[in-house]
């Protein structure tokens, strides 16, 4: 199931627009379940800023190490330390308590450059 409350990037990250003008952001279960049991995540620390589709981390999983990717424009204003302290959440819930971060959004209109529910979907059915 892909949740129709957020956009996604065909990098396989989603961004989940807040009312308070931050989004939280995370990986999806089609990427969790790539990479295998996630063991280790490389978050940029509060206050980093981001840009859209370039290198915000990584996640290392049993299987291979890979980089993570902005899915908006921002500035970091909170990571998941629990997931940080076990990294298995993102295996278990990608879409709740497995999420990575939270940005202020500095660009709202990036938004429309991601992909719908709809279009992750088509990308997937595509590979």
């Amino acid at each position: 199931m892909i949740p129709n409350d957020r956009r996604y990037t065909p990098e396989h990250e989603w961004a989940k627009l807040e009312s308070d003008g931050t989004a939280l952001v995370g990986i999806t279960h089609y990427a969790q379940e790539q990479l295998g049991d996630v063991v280790f995540l490389d978050l940029p620390a509060i206050g980093s800023s981001l840009r859209q589709l370039e290198k915000m981390g990584e996640i290392e999983s049993v299987k291979a190490v890979s980089d993570l990717y902005a899915p908006l424009s921002g500035e970091v204003v909170a990571t998941n330390e629990g997931a940080a302290q076990h990294p298995e959440q993102v295996n278990h819930d990608p879409y709740g308590a497995g999420w990575l971060l939270r940005i202020r959004v500095t660009a709202p209109a990036e938004v429309a450059r991601l992909l719908t529910a709809q279009g992750y979907e088509k990308l997937l059915t595509a590979q």
